[in-house]
C-alpha cells in the first residue's frame, strides 16, 4: 500500500483512537517501522497529527492534551530550547518557574547552576532541582491539580507577591496571530499574570505547535516577554510584531 492511501486509513485510526502508534501501524500495514515514522513526520508537517514519543495523536485543536503526552512532545525541541534559555540564566539569580513541560526542561538545565534561589508552583521542577545543592527552591502553595502536579489559587498568587523575581521562565498553553499567551485554565492564567508582574525579565519557552492552537483564556501578550524561545521561525506578521516591540526571539532548529 503506498503512503498516499496510508495517509487516510492513519488519520481515521486516529480518530478512533485518539493515538497511533508506530508499531501498531506497521502491524496493521505490514510496513516496516522506519515507513510508519516517515508517515508520521509527514502527518506532522501538515499538521494533521502530532508527533509524541512512540506515535502520534490527533492535533490538540481547542482542547489540552494529557500531561505525559505533552511532556513526551517535541522532545529533541524542548531540549535544544531548555538549553538556550538556561545558556541566557546567569548564576546567583532568583527564578520564578511555572507548570509546563518545557519549564521542566529548562530546570533540568540548571542542574549545574550555581547560587539559585527558585520559587514554584511545579511539583516537578522541586523535585528536579532538588538534586541541585546549590539552588535553594521555594514551593509556592496552593491548591494541586493532579494532573500535572501544579499548585493554583489565591494562596499561590498571594505567595508570588511577596517576591520580586530576577527572571521568570513560563510556558503557555497557545500563542495566537496577535501575539496573546493563551491557556485553558483561568486559575493558571492568574497564577502567569502575577509572575509576569513580579518579574523583571520573562522568558517564554514555547515549541512551534503552540502556533496552530487555541486556548479561551488571555494571559498576556509578547510585549511583555524579555525572550521567546521557540524552535521555527515565527510566523513573518508577528515576528514583525515582536521587533517592534523589543521582544527577542530565539530559535533553536
Amino acid at each position: 500500500m503506498s503512503q498516499t492511501f496510508r495517509h487516510p486509513d492513519i488519520l481515521k485510526i486516529a480518530q478512533r483512537e485518539g493515538k497511533v502508534t508506530v508499531e501498531g501501524l506497521a502491524d496493521h500495514f505490514g510496513v516496516t517501522l522506519q515507513t510508519i515514522r516517515r508517515d508520521l513526520t509527514e502527518l506532522a508537517e501538515t499538521n494533521k497529527l502530532e508527533r509524541v514519543h512512540g506515535g502520534a495523536i490527533l492535533p490538540s485543536g481547542t482542547t489540552n492534551i494529557e500531561y505525559d503526552e505533552r511532556r513526551n512532545l517535541n522532545q529533541a525541541s524542548k531540549l535544544a530550547m531548555a538549553r538556550a534559555c538556561a545558556q541566557q540564566i546567569p548564576q546567583s539569580c532568583s527564578i520564578f518557574m511555572n507548570i509546563g513541560t518545557s519549564t521542566e526542561a529548562v530546570a533540568r538545565e540548571l542542574l549545574q547552576h550555581r547560587d539559585l534561589m527558585v520559587v514554584t508552583n511545579n511539583m516537578n521542577i522541586a523535585n528536579i532541582l532538588v538534586d541541585n545543592p546549590e539552588c535553594q527552591v521555594v514551593v509556592t502553595g496552593g491548591a494541586l491539580r493532579r494532573s500535572d502536579s501544579g499548585l493554583v489559587g489565591k494562596i499561590t498568587i498571594d505567595t508570588i507577591k511577596q517576591f520580586k523575581f530576577d527572571i521568570a521562565v513560563i510556558g503557555c498553553s497557545a500563542l495566537d496571530e496577535d501575539g496573546d499567551l493563551l491557556d485553558f485554565d483561568i486559575q493558571e492564567v492568574g497564577v502567569s499574570q502575577s509572575i509576569i508582574a513580579q518579574s523583571r525579565k520573562c522568558f517564554l519557552v514555547a515549541d512551534h505547535s503552540k502556533f496552530s492552537r487555541a486556548a479561551p483564556a488571555r494571559i498576556a501578550s509578547m510585549q511583555d516577554l524579555s525572550v521567546v524561545f521557540t524552535d521555527k521561525d515565527l510566523p513573518d506578521p508577528l515576528r514583525d510584531r515582536c521587533l517592534s516591540w523589543g521582544t527577542n526571539v530565539v530559535v533553536t532548529n
